[in-house]
């Protein structure tokens, strides 16, 4: 491995982290009310293109950071959904 895969490895792997923190208080408080659902769809869209991207080129620190950012997207996602039916239910 050279320094350049290091480099791509370590950005992939940074990359990947970025959305954890979010993730992690969303499901804490139990409300996504701050989040943008316009941001999120266009996260998890761009994910998609990055990983088509990275599969037909082998690019594994893209194929990496890609699959966790579209799972913890699509997550913060379903919070966005599931925390609003659970606000109104409980309102209702």
């Amino acid at each position: 491995m050279d320094i350049y895969e290091s480099m791509g490895l370590l950005g992939a792997i940074l990359s990947s982290l970025t959305f954890l923190p979010q993730v992690i208080r969303t499901w804490k408080i139990k409300s996504a009310e701050d989040l943008s659902m316009g941001m999120l769809i266009i996260v998890f869209c761009s994910t998609i293109v990055w990983l088509i991207y990275g599969f037909a080129l082998w690019l594994i620190p893209v194929i990496i950071a890609n699959s966790a950012i579209f799972v913890l997207s699509l997550t913060l996602i379903y919070f966005k959904v599931s925390f609003k039916k659970r606000k109104a239910i409980k309102t209702a």
